[in-house]
C-alpha cells in the first residue's frame, strides 16, 4: 500500500512548482509521513514528504518550500547537521526549520534555536497543535518576508536621495512620509506641518543665542526635511494597530512604539552605504529619539534632557503642538490656546523647557 501511494524508493518529490504554501516534510519512518502529510493537507496546505536528506536536498533544489518539517534522527545525514548547512546558505537561510522528534530533551531544543529553528514538535503528533504550529510560523514567515522588501525599497529609495536635497528628492522624501500618513488616519498635512514648524523653531533658537554654533544655515535646511521621516517606522506596523479607535493592548502599545526604532534601523542600513550624509544622521536621530522626554519617562531608550539630540527635542515640540491640534475638541484659536497652555505643563517633563519657551515667543508664526 505504501508503495503504491508513495513510490518504491520512498516518497515521490513534486518538481512542479507549486504556488501556495508548501511545507517540505523530512523524515525515515513512513507512518510518521503519512500522518503529518494528512495533517497538513487538511490545514490547506501542499504537503511535500521525503525520506532522506539527499531527497530533501533534491526537493529544495526543484523549489522552496515555505517551512520544513526536519526529524532530528536521519539516516544519511542528522537533522541537526543539515539545519546548520541549510541556515549558512543564503538562498536557504530564511526558510522556518521545526523539528520533529521524539527527543524532548532540554539539551536538543537549546541545540536546535541556537542552529536557527524556530520550533519544536514532539511525537506522536497532535492535529490541532501541528496546524496551529504550522499556521503561525507561515504567517509570520510572511509578514518578515514582507517587512525585507519594505525594507529593501526604503532603502533604495533613501539611498538614492542623498547626493544632494534638491526639489525631486525632497518631493520623493515627502512621498515616502505620506506613505505612513495615509495609513495613520486623520493625520492629513501633519509631515508638512511638522516641516514648516521645525524650520521656523530652528530658526528662532538660532537667533536666540541659544544654539547659534550649533544650528547652521544647513541644519535648518536639513530639519525641515528629516523630520518628515520622523514616523516613517510606521510603515511596518499593521494597520489594525495603527488605525485602532479604542485603547490599545499591551502587546499592541508594545508593537506601535517600536516604530522608532524600526524607522531608525532602516535609515541606519541605508546611512551605512553611503558616505557620511548629515540629512539620514538626523533623520535618524529624529525616528529614534523623538518619543524621549526630557524627564527620562520616554522611550525607546529613556534619555533624559540634554542627552536626547537637539533635532529630536524640537521635533518633539513641533510634533506635541500638532497633535495636540489635531485632538482637541475645539478649532481654530481656541484649540491653539488650548495646546499651549497644555505644552507649558509638559517643560521640564517630556520638553526640553529652554526649547518650550522660544516657542511659545514664536506662536502667531507656526503653521497650523
Amino acid at each position: 500500500m505504501i508503495d503504491r501511494i508513495y513510490g518504491v524508493d520512498g516518497l515521490e518529490i513534486g518538481e512542479q512548482i507549486i504556488q501556495e504554501a508548501n511545507i517540505l516534510i523530512v523524515d525515515d519512518v513512513i507512518a510518521n509521513l503519512i500522518v503529518l502529510t494528512e495533517m497538513i493537507r487538511k490545514s490547506g496546505y501542499v504537503a511535500r514528504p521525503v525520506t532522506s536528506v539527499k531527497q530533501a536536498t533534491q526537493a529544495i533544489e526543484a523549489t522552496l518550500p515555505q517551512l520544513i518539517l526536519l526529524d532530528i534522527s536521519m539516516p544519511d545525514m542528522d537533522g541537526f547537521e543539515w539545519c546548520e548547512r541549510l541556515k549558512k546558505d543564503a538562498k536557504t537561510r530564511d526558510i522556518p526549520i521545526i523539528f520533529i522528534s521524539a527527543l524532548n530533551s532540554t539539551e536538543d531544543k537549546i541545540r536546535g534555536f541556537n542552529l536557527g529553528a524556530v520550533d519544536f514538535i514532539s511525537k506522536p503528533f497532535e492535529h490541532e497543535e501541528v496546524s496551529l504550529r504550522i499556521s503561525t510560523h507561515l504567517k509570520i514567515h510572511r509578514m518578515q518576508q514582507e517587512l525585507e522588501m519594505y525594507n529593501q525599497k526604503l532603502q533604495k529609495l533613501v539611498k538614492e536621495q542623498m547626493e544632494k536635497i534638491e526639489t525631486e528628492e525632497k518631493n520623493l522624501i515627502y512621498a515616502m512620509a505620506r506613505m505612513c500618513e495615509a495609513r495613520d488616519k486623520g493625520r492629513e498635512n501633519h509631515i508638512e506641518n511638522i516641516g514648516k514648524n521645525c524650520r521656523l523653531l530652528a530658526m528662532s533658537l538660532h537667533f536666540s543665542g541659544l544654539y547659534e554654533e550649533e544650528i547652521t544655515q544647513d541644519y535648518i535646511d536639513t530639519i525641515e526635511l528629516a523630520s518628515a521621516l520622523h514616523d516613517i517606522g510606521k510603515i511596518f506596523i499593521p494597520d489594525n494597530i495603527l488605525q485602532k479607535r479604542g485603547k490599545l493592548t499591551i502587546d499592541e502599545d508594545r508593537v506601535l512604539k517600536s516604530h522608532a526604532e524600526l524607522g531608525a534601523k532602516n535609515l541606519s542600513e541605508a546611512y551605512a552605504q553611503s558616505e557620511y550624509n548629515d540629512f539620514l544622521k538626523m533623520a535618524i536621530d529624529i525616528a529614534k529619539y523623538h518619543h524621549e522626554k526630557y524627564d527620562g519617562s520616554g522611550y525607546p531608550m529613556g534619555l533624559r534632557g540634554k542627552e536626547i539630540p537637539l533635532s529630536a527635542r524640537i521635533v518633539a515640540v513641533v510634533n506635541k503642538y500638532d497633535n495636540l491640534l489635531r485632538d482637541s475638541a475645539d478649532e481654530g484659536e481656541e484649540a491653539h490656546k488650548e495646546a499651549l497652555q497644555r505644552m507649558k505643563l509638559e517643560a521640564n517633563r517630556s520638553l526640553d523647557p529652554d526649547i518650550i519657551e522660544v516657542f511659545l515667543k514664536i506662536q502667531r508664526q507656526l503653521k497650523r
